[in-house]
């Protein structure tokens, strides 16, 4: 399928065509018609699936229709974004596209001065993107109104919620007239996710393009046992290889990401760190640094993962298991981005072992084991995982025989090389 045949108007076929978009992917492909169409539309897709595009194609292209007023009096469409990085980037997606066309739009986020923002808004904006917080600061003054939103997006669905933004969503889905379009996508459907569905969309149409908790099959998945002491050595040495041109590294806390960063600079390792408790400037100066090439290794926490969208990561590497087995495959979807190839290496400590059995339960495979390296814990590589659902593991482990448990702990363990290029 072409862009062509998704009945998109030339403004957006010649702004596709000068970002390098050949053919759609397939969430594009599967929701544009939908949106354009005027449905709700429920998208189960990872990051790097295009999605931004699947919904910012056919809101210009429906805004576009008969506007006449060069300034705009009220907003029409409203993105929802978990985080500043996102909505950034959400932003300038709607500036790639909509260059042909005289729609205006702007971002709200918080940890900045809001005046310019607020001038923005005052100008008059067709499209807002917005983070929760700093949008319901606006609403609370009286700066922003939402009477007339036309076509509202929740994006990350599931970050949103896992950021303890629901309480905030509601309250702005309670701004919103009863009549309009509701998109939402989210990588994961958990409960709380298929709640808010619910309550939010009309008879929507779901579009899954990647089977939920799905890893990305270009993706190289390895696990070292390790130390947790012994950590910071082993990703020393991984390092050394050369095939590693850029290295996502992601640790469970703030406090671990500075330390981790300070001490791979004392090692001469191009490094830094981007969390919640950076200022925006820092953030968006880390991610500069990364994306030009000049910083080799970032090292991020899982809440401003979903913003960091650069293109040739090479290695992920998960320095600390996330004890949320979804967050495994956010995290891994960084890299084999557009069709490429990527490796994802995971470091396990013995009090990570649940965890990684909760991930291979997830994805429902076996992420093979580094048998041999520098820092190999003395524990050695534990029995591979029943895939099997919890409760019906339980249940053939308290009916088996001692002969068939004793196969499982013995099932096959694959040697890899130390450094996997």
């Amino acid at each position: 399928m072409s862009f062509q045949e998704l009945q998109l108007i030339d403004p957006l076929l010649r702004a596709v065509d000068l970002e390098g978009y050949t053919e759609p992917t397939p969430i594009q492909a599967q929701a544009i018609p939908y949106i354009l169409a005027g449905r709700d539309v429920l998208g189960c897709a990872q990051t790097g699936t295009g999605k931004t595009a699947a919904f910012a194609l056919p809101i210009l292209q429906r805004l576009a229709a008969g506007r006449t007023d060069p300034h705009p009096p009220y907003i029409r469409a409203l993105i929802l974004s978990p985080t500043r990085e996102l909505a950034t980037q959400i932003g300038d997606s709607f500036a790639a596209y909509g260059r042909h066309t005289r729609l205006k739009h702007t971002v709200v986020y918080g940890g900045v001065g809001q005046s310019p923002q607020v001038k923005a808004v005052q100008r008059g904006v067709d499209i807002l993107v917005a983070t929760p917080g700093r949008l319901l600061d606006l609403m609370g003054q009286g700066l922003i109104r939402l009477e007339h939103v036309e076509v509202f997006v929740l994006d990350e669905g599931d970050r949103m919620l896992d950021m303890g933004f629901i309480h905030d969503v509601r309250r702005i889905i309670r701004a919103l007239p009863a009549r309009r379009q509701t998109l939402l996508f989210s990588a994961t459907m958990p409960p709380a996710v298929q709640e808010l569905v619910r309550d939010m969309l009309v008879d929507p149409v779901k579009i899954e393009v990647v089977p939920q908790a799905t890893p990305v099959a270009e993706v190289t998945q390895a696990v070292f046992f390790v130390e947790k002491d012994d950590k910071r050595a082993l990703l020393e040495y991984l390092l050394r290889d050369a095939a590693i041109t850029r290295a996502l590294v992601f640790t469970r806390t703030k406090y671990g990401a500075d330390k981790l960063a300070k001490q791979l600079k004392k090692a001469r390792v191009n490094a830094d760190a981007i969390h919640g408790n950076k200022s925006q400037g820092a953030r968006e100066q880390a991610l500069h640094s990364f994306k030009s090439g000049a910083t080799r290794v970032l090292i991020a926490t899982d809440i401003v993962a979903r913003g960091i969208d650069v293109e040739n990561i090479s290695h992920v590497i998960n320095y600390d298991l996330p004890n949320e087995p979804e967050s495994y495959v956010h995290r891994i979807g960084r890299t084999a981005r557009a069709g490429s190839a990527g490796v994802a290496y995971s470091f396990c400590a013995a009090d990570e072992r649940k965890y990684l059995q909760d991930i291979e339960r997830l994805i429902r495979m076996r992420v093979t084991a580094v048998p041999e390296h520098p820092y190999t814990s003395p524990l050695g590589i534990p029995a591979p995982t029943d895939l099997r659902p919890k409760n019906e593991s339980r249940q053939a482990s308290r009916g088996g025989s001692r002969r068939s448990r004793g196969r499982q702990r013995s099932g096959d363990r694959r040697r890899l090389p130390a450094r996997t290029r």
